[in-house]
Order: structure tokens, then sequence, then C-alpha cells
């Protein structure tokens, strides 16, 4: 069933991927909002896969979030809106494109916590994550920041009681459903299991964030 309100708000239940809103965000940009964070990354993954086949050539940007995706320079946002809201959108898959590749030290301070959670060895614990393929679900917190998921479920663990007042930069942590490299020295209270000399933004760099939405990650472990 779909609904649009006063404000060209549309509001799709029970269709082949669940509910979908979709929000005007100014005269040519849409955000839609999923029941989750899979959901988003499914979604984002379509889009993407259908504008490097042609469809939207006017798009200029395709930003997900946790559990939105934002679609600007749409010359016609409710036709968008009624197209989106048909798709019968494939569940993602991982790991199947080519990786960024982060060579990790898993020397971090929490890696024995984390282990104790997951009721394994820490060097278990680096096994499964390097084991793990991952993908940038989205970017934020801090340039160069990409939340990274692939983990399952079961292994998800808590943010610390107390956050740290400084993480050093390079810092591969832990946190909900998400891994993560801090790109820099900030605060900050995931669980930090390992460490990467990678650069993860370069404003020399063309792009400057090494990490970027529906990127692919692998970690591997070094010395």
């Amino acid at each position: 069933m779909t609904s649009v309100d006063k404000t060209g708000t549309t509001d799709t239940a029970g269709g082949p991927h669940g509910t979908l809103r979709f929000l005007p965000a100014g005269e040519s940009a849409v955000l839609v909002e999923t029941g989750d964070g899979e959901q988003a990354e499914a979604l984002h993954a379509e889009l993407l896969r259908r504008r490097a086949a042609g469809a939207w050539p006017e798009v200029t940007e395709i930003v997900p979030a946790a559990r939105t995706v934002l679609v600007r320079g749409l010359s016609d946002p409710r036709a968008f809106a009624a197209e989106v809201a048909r798709w019968d959108v494939p569940p993602l898959v991982r790991g199947r494109g080519e990786a960024v590749e982060l060579p990790v030290r898993f020397d971090g301070p929490d890696l024995a916590e984390v282990a104790a959670r997951w009721r394994m060895a820490p060097a278990e614990v680096a096994d499964l994550i390097v084991r793990t393929p991952f993908r940038v679900a989205f970017c934020g917190f801090a340039p160069g920041f990409g939340y990274l998921t692939g983990l399952p479920p079961e292994l998800r663990v808590p943010r610390r009681d107390s956050p740290r007042t400084a993480v050093p930069a390079g810092s591969v942590a832990l946190a909900g459903p998400y891994a993560g490299v801090y790109p820099r020295s900030s605060p900050g209270g995931w669980q930090l299991v390992g460490t990467t000399d990678a650069a993860l933004w370069d404003p020399a760099r063309e792009p400057a964030a090494l990490l970027t939405p529906g990127a692919d990650v692998r970690f591997l472990a070094v010395r």
C-alpha cells in the first residue's frame, strides 16, 4: 500500500522490500528511510548498480547513512520514488568486488576483552576479522571514518563504559554492528583491537578518503 501526504512524503508498506518512506529534500532530492541498516545497504548497492548501468544520469550524489539513503540531483523526485517503491531489491552480497586491503597489527588494548565476549582466544578474534568480508555501509563521525559491516549479529560488542579521551590514529575498533578505523586521534568509546598504518584520510590524495560507501574492505594480519 502506498500513501502520499501534503508534504510529498510517500510511505510504502508491505512492498517487496518492506516499508520505505520517501521524504522530499528540496526540489531535486529524496531521502529514503528504510526499516534497518541491512535494507539501507541493499538499497544503496542497488542504486549504485543501476546508476552504473546508466539510470538517472542527472543524479549527482547517492549518500547512505545508518538507515537512510539520500539521492540528489533528480529531475523528477516523485517519479523516482514511485519507481523505487516497485523494486524488488536483492539482498546484499559481500566480498565480490575488489577490496581495499588494510594491514593490521592485532595489538589493541581491548583485544582480550573482545576475545572474552566472543568466547575465543585473541588470536582467533584476529583470524575471524581477517576472514570476514567487510563493506563500507556509510561514512561519518570524522573525515575518512567508514562504518564497516560484515560481522554476524551475535558478535556485536558494546561501546566502552568509559570512552577514552584520545584514541590514536589508525586504531582498528569495534562497536555495535560496526568495525572502523580512526583516521585521526580523537575521543572515542569503541573497543580497540588493532592498529593500521594506512592513511584513511589524505587531503593531498584524490579522493582524500581511502574508504568510500559501498567499498569492500579486507583486513590483513601483520606483525
